[in-house]
C-alpha cells in the first residue's frame, strides 16, 4: 500500500476521533464540570454539548437527583449513659454541580460524618425514654444542622430520617416487662371496671324490678279494696232496698252465734237488747205460724193448750242461744243495753226447771 495512502487514512482517523471526542452529550438530571487547561471552565447542561478536544477535560457525570443513603448503625450514648444502636438514612440532593465537585473532596462520606457526630450531639442531650419518643425533635434538629454545614458543598438535605433505634439487650428486656405489666395494670383495670358496670346494671335491674314490684301490688290492693267496696255499697244496697224486718236480723244473729262461741277464749259474750227484744218478736211469729194439730183443729185450743206453745217456742229460741255458750254455768248475761239481766237467759232457766 502507498504510503501516501496510509498517512491519509491515519489524518482521517484523528479528525473523526477528534470531532467524537469535541461532542458530549449529557442526559437530563445530570450535569458534568469541564476544566481548560487545568482550570475549571463550565459546567455542561443537559443535552448536546460541544468541548475542545484535548484542551478542554470533561469530568464524570453528578447527578442531579435526589439521593437516599442509608448510613450503618452508629453507637450513641444517651444522657443516662446507655448505649444505642441508631440507624439512619439521609436524603440530599445535588444542587451546585461546580461547589461539589470543587468544595469537598468526596460529599457522600463527608455527609455520613456530619450526621454521626451530629446525631450524638442531638442523643447525647436526650434520655432513652425521650430517645425512644421524640424521634421527630432528633430528625427535625440533624436535618437544620445538616442543611446549613452542606449549603456551601452545593448539597440540600431534603430529609433525615431514623430508621431504627436499638437499645441493649438487658434495656430490651426490661422495657418488655414494663410493657407487659403495663398491660396486665390495663387489663386490671378494665376488668375491674366491667364488674363495676354489671353490678351498677344489676343493682338498677333490682331497683326497677322492686318498684315495679310495688307498683303492681300497690295497684292490686287497691283493685281488691274497690272490689271490697263495690261489693259491700251493693250489699248495703240491697238490704236497704229490700228492707228486712227485725225477724230476718235476728234469725241470721242466731245462726252466727254458734260460730262466735266456737273460740276457745271465748267465755263470756253479750247480747245486745235489740237482738233480745227480736228474738221475743221470731218466738211470736213462731207462735202463730205453728201449724195446728188435728185435734187442736178439731177443738178449739183452751188456755193452757195456748201457754203451753209459747212456752215450746220460748224453749227452742232458748236451745239457740245455749248452744253459743260454753258452760252452762257462769256470770250471767246482761243486756248490752240496759244492763238488767237478760229475759233470755231468763227464759232458758225458767224451762230447764219448770215451776209445778
Amino acid at each position: 500500500m502507498d504510503p501516501l495512502m496510509i498517512v491519509g487514512l491515519l489524518i482521517i482517523l484523528f479528525a473523526v476521533f477528534t470531532v467524537v471526542r469535541s461532542v458530549r452529550i449529557v442526559p437530563q438530571a445530570r450535569a458534568r464540570n469541564v476544566e481548560r487547561l487545568g482550570r475549571y471552565h463550565t459546567t455542561l447542561k443537559p443535552g448536546l454539548n460541544f468541548v475542545i478536544p484535548y484542551i478542554d477535560r470533561v469530568y464524570p457525570v453528578i447527578d442531579l437527583r435526589e439521593q437516599v443513603v442509608s448510613f450503618r448503625p452508629q453507637p450513641v450514648i444517651t444522657e443516662d449513659n446507655l448505649v444505642v444502636e441508631i440507624d439512619t438514612v439521609l436524603y440530599f440532593q445535588v444542587t451546585d454541580p461546580r461547589a461539589a465537585a470543587y468544595e469537598i473532596a468526596n460529599y457522600i462520606q463527608a455527609v455520613e460524618q456530619l450526621t454521626v457526630t451530629t446525631l450524638r450531639n442531638v442523643v447525647g442531650s436526650l434520655d432513652l425514654e425521650m430517645t425512644l419518643t421524640s424521634r421527630d425533635t432528633i430528625n427535625s434538629q440533624l436535618r437544620g444542622v445538616l442543611d446549613e454545614a452542606t449549603g456551601k458543598w452545593g448539597i440540600r438535605v431534603n430529609r433525615v430520617e431514623i430508621k431504627a433505634i436499638d437499645p441493649p439487650k438487658s434495656i430490651k428486656e426490661a422495657m418488655e416487662k414494663q410493657m407487659r405489666a403495663e398491660r396486665d395494670k390495663r387489663a386490671a383495670i378494665l376488668t375491674a371496671e366491667g364488674q363495676r358496670q354489671s353490678q351498677i346494671l344489676t343493682a338498677e335491674g333490682d331497683k326497677q324490678s322492686a318498684i315495679l314490684r310495688a307498683e303492681g301490688d300497690r295497684s292490686a290492693a287497691i283493685l281488691k279494696a274497690q272490689g271490697q267496696s263495690q261489693a259491700i255499697d251493693q250489699v248495703f244496697q240491697a238490704v236497704h232496698r229490700n228492707d228486712p224486718d227485725p225477724q230476718l236480723l235476728a234469725y241470721q244473729y242466731l245462726q252466727v252465734l254458734p260460730e262466735l262461741a266456737k273460740g276457745s277464749g271465748n267465755t263470756f259474750w253479750v247480747i245486745p237488747s235489740e237482738v233480745t227484744s227480736a228474738l221475743q218478736g221470731v218466738s211470736k211469729a213462731f207462735t202463730e205460724s205453728l201449724p195446728r194439730s188435728s185435734a187442736t183443729r178439731q177443738a178449739p185450743a183452751t188456755g193452757e193448750t195456748a201457754e203451753l206453745e209459747a212456752a215450746q217456742a220460748e224453749r227452742a229460741a232458748a236451745e239457740a242461744v245455749a248452744e253459743a255458750s260454753d258452760t252452762d254455768s257462769g256470770p250471767r248475761p246482761l243486756s248490752a243495753a240496759s244492763g238488767a239481766p237478760d229475759p233470755l237467759a231468763d227464759l232458758h232457766r225458767r224451762h230447764e226447771h219448770p215451776q209445778p
